[in-house]
């Protein structure tokens, strides 16, 4: 499509300057020309590496401006002799053509329209009008996971993600800001979590082993309908957050397994401080030193077992007791004690959840 957009600028242009003018690609393949004859003819020098510094040159009696994206010029517009008034009529020309392939890639690029989508930036009922438009499949099952590289999120790495998803009519990689890259992926309407856990770990693996960076990756719930993504998106990026906050450790956090701690993400923390007031009426649970919380951590994870948690912790048997005693006596809950121990597991993820003060979507 760029070569007729191209070509017709290009046509205009020959009149008014008096001169072979064209553009060529980055393999150095005239694409539009004022001779049409001249149309898919190849240079002799290598485009891609002259392209590669975005600033004009002179080859063979031909001045070249590149143009394109910011970051990689993809063409360059050539125009016949190499004085200061053939680089004068090049530059004109690549700055015309790059206007009207940005205007052009705005209006009709299934990319762009994918992130507008995914950010909530388009109406809903211009949605499917431009889904037809752009003959885009709109009720296909979709689902969004979001990357979040905490260091940094250059070109490098966007690209080492972008070439795991070669399939661009079915799939979509999506520059969201300086830290999150956003992946639309077309998946079967039965696949399974886990199959998506699988998925993000080779993401996470590439980018770990391609450009030695660590990232996170959360994961929305299947969708069907094109409407329906800017939702997905939404809870991908909850996933980050409640993973950053009830699961430190963890890399990938999937929406569909947040369990109780997205009920908590979910709660006013005026209702929380009111939980943490009621449950420990005795003492604050600020008075718990870190040794005390860690035993009760052990102790939740060995499943209230008071032996293979003394051995775990490498204590005798009675000076585990005598520490839940303790506890007992300061916040009036018995964690040897199922209900108990269920109010004060809860009331350490509320305490954690407002300690943290995460972002709301």
């Amino acid at each position: 499509m760029s070569n007729r957009l191209f070509q017709g600028i290009i046509h205009q242009m020959r009149d008014a300057i008096g001169r072979t003018v064209g553009v060529i690609d980055e393999t150095g393949t005239i694409i539009s020309c004022s001779e049409l004859g001249r149309i898919g003819e190849v240079c002799t020098f290598q485009a891609e590496e002259y392209l590669s510094k975005d600033e004009s040159f002179c080859v063979d009696g031909k001045t070249y401006t590149p143009f394109g994206s910011a970051l990689h010029p993809e063409y360059a517009a050539f125009v016949d002799g190499d004085d200061d008034l053939s680089k004068k009529y090049a530059d004109v020309i690549a700055l015309s053509l790059a206007n009207v392939k940005q205007f052009y890639d705005e209006k009709y690029d299934r990319g762009n329209f994918i992130k507008n989508v995914v950010l909530d930036n388009i109406l809903p009922g211009d949605i499917y009008l431009k889904a037809r438009e752009l003959r885009f499949t709109s009720d296909s099952t979709r689902v969004v996971l979001l990357i979040r590289i905490p260091e940094h999120n250059d070109v490098a790495l966007f690209d080492i993600v972008q070439n795991l998803f070669p399939d661009k009519s079915k799939d979509f990689v999506i520059n969201i800001n300086e830290t999150d890259i956003a992946i639309v992926k077309e998946v079967r309407s039965n696949i399974d979590t886990r199959d998506l856990e699988k998925l993000a770990r080779s993401i996470a693996d590439s980018l770990s082993s391609e450009a030695y960076t660590r990232c996170l990756i959360g994961i929305g719930t299947v969708v069907e309908g094109i409407k329906e993504l800017a939702r997905s998106f939404k809870e991908a990026q909850v996933a980050l957050e409640v993973g950053k906050v009830f699961d430190t450790e963890k890399e990938i956090v999937s929406y569909d397994n947040l369990g109780i701690a997205r009920l908590i993400y979910q709660l006013p923390t005026t209702l929380c401080e009111m939980f943490l007031r009621e449950v420990f009426k005795r003492g604050s649970i600020d008075t718990l030193d870190q040794e005390t919380l860690f035993t009760i951590q052990k102790f939740f994870e060995n499943n209230l077992n008071v032996s293979e948690t003394s051995r775990k912790l490498f204590v005798h048997r009675n000076t585990l007791v005598y520490r839940l005693e303790k506890i007992n006596k300061l916040t009036g809950l018995d964690l040897r004690e199922f209900d108990d121990a269920i109010v004060f597991k809860v009331a350490l993820m509320v305490k954690k959840y407002l300690d943290a003060n995460p972002i709301k979507y």
